[in-house]
């Protein structure tokens, strides 16, 4: 059992979890954030048609507008290691047609960092850092030295400076730096009560380094210590306590179905 959320597991939480992913690797130069793509993909995806009918559906039927062929197969491929990979999850998100702008950024930016374990070190360690500077502020230059030394000659010259700029772009979309193109400040996005309790009900069917009230995906959009306490107690689908170091959860729907089903 966790020693700092507790309980962190229920009789309503199934035995088989999703897993972060672990692995580094490049999709991201390809695609960063995604968040129009993603809703298209919420809309469109029916996980019971295979992975490999899915292409030429997409690209008939215009899930993504006038993408090519190519481009639509690996936006479905993308997708897949985002949302198919934590499939409640995606049941949820295939039935909320009314999101707003701000939780769509917010699930989308989670997703990311559930699937990219680069993304999630960028934005839940190294932005995290950063904000707490006087006068926050990134570039590309300083995103590609961070790049360069976490991951030594690993990648070609020009693939760090993909991979810096990609960063900085999917940082933008998320809300977590400004979109200047000079020095970005790092900034707080909105994260929305559904869009944090989605996250909660999300990590608990997850396994992920970290506990559910310390963790890169929290830290990455400012909710930690007091802030984080001051979130959680006024979120309906929670309640949350703490005892001096120890925190408790008590889950007021057994999974995350069922939580979105009654979600105001």
């Amino acid at each position: 059992m966790d020693a700092a959320v507790l309980p962190f597991q229920s009789a309503g939480v199934r035995a088989q979890q999703s897993t972060e992913a672990s692995e580094i690797h490049t999709r991201i130069l390809r695609l960063s954030l995604g968040v129009e793509d993603s809703r298209s993909y919420w809309e469109h995806v029916d996980p019971m048609v295979p992975p490999g009918e899915r292409p030429l559906i997409a690209f008939e039927q215009r899930w993504f507008g006038n993408k090519s062929l190519d481009r639509v197969r690996f936006l479905l491929s993308t997708f897949a290691q985002r949302y198919d990979a934590f499939p409640e999850a995606l049941s949820v998100l295939r039935t909320q047609r009314t999101m707003d702008a701000a939780t769509r950024q917010a699930i989308c930016h989670f997703h990311l960092q559930l699937s990219d374990p680069l993304y999630r070190l960028f934005s839940g360690t190294f932005l995290v850092e950063r904000r707490a500077h006087r006068d926050a502020k990134v570039d590309r230059d300083v995103v590609l030295r961070w790049v360069q030394a976490a991951f030594p000659e690993r990648w070609s010259a020009a693939t760090y400076v993909q991979f810096a700029s990609k960063l900085l772009s999917a940082a933008g979309e998320a809300g977590l730096v400004s979109t200047t193109r000079a020095a970005r400040a790092v900034v707080l996005p909105k994260v929305s009560d559904f869009a944090l309790t989605y996250l909660l009900y999300l990590l608990r069917g997850t396994r992920f380094a970290g506990t559910l009230t310390e963790n890169p995906y929290l830290a990455s959009v400012g909710l930690v210590e007091g802030f984080l306490d001051q979130r959680l107690r006024a979120l309906t689908g929670i309640t949350y306590r703490r005892m001096g170091h120890l925190t408790e959860l008590e889950w007021q729907a057994p999974t995350l179905t069922a939580w979105a089903e009654v979600a105001p």
